[in-house]
């Protein structure tokens, strides 16, 4: 009787740590998301310039060194047909929210009609992104592999 007293009380006690790590597991929201994805259509009045053929949405966070880069190299390809607008998580917490933007930098190329033709999740070379752009303008115009990520 002795030695079950503590056998007991022992299989008690790691039988309630194994339960506080489980609950503990899940519960976190790391893991609740598993894969970031790009939105595959944009309203576009709810972005600037809405009567230009192309647009350019750069999703980002003041807190992500590597959103500042990608913002840089996309807000060249602005012209009186392609409309760049970056969406910050802080100010536009509503349109990040909207299009279910887990992460970022998140870059989106869309059409006159809203549905996103391409797209970059995390870091991007300038040459990917000119070259996505120039080959939605003009399909054909860039070799292939130029604007594969």
């Amino acid at each position: 009787m002795d030695r079950l007293l503590p056998a007991v009380l022992l299989a008690a006690f790691v039988i309630g740590v194994a339960l506080l790590l489980q609950r503990k597991k899940q519960a976190s929201p790391t893991e609740a998301i598993t894969e970031h994805r790009a939105p595959t259509h944009l309203d576009r009045s709810d972005f600037d310039f809405p009567e230009r053929p192309w647009l350019v949405v750069v999703f980002t966070s003041t807190s992500c060194d590597t959103c500042a880069d990608v913002w840089a190299k996309a807000t060249v390809l602005e012209s009186e047909e392609v409309a760049v607008q970056q969406v910050e998580a802080h100010e536009s917490a509503q349109l990040h929210e909207q299009y279910a933007i887990t992460a970022v930098p998140i870059v989106v190329l869309a059409g006159a009609d809203g549905v996103v033709q391409s797209s970059f999740l995390g870091p991007v070379s300038a040459t990917h992104l000119w070259a996505a752009v120039a080959e939605l303008r003009s399909p054909g115009s860039v070799p292939p592999g130029c604007t594969e990520h």
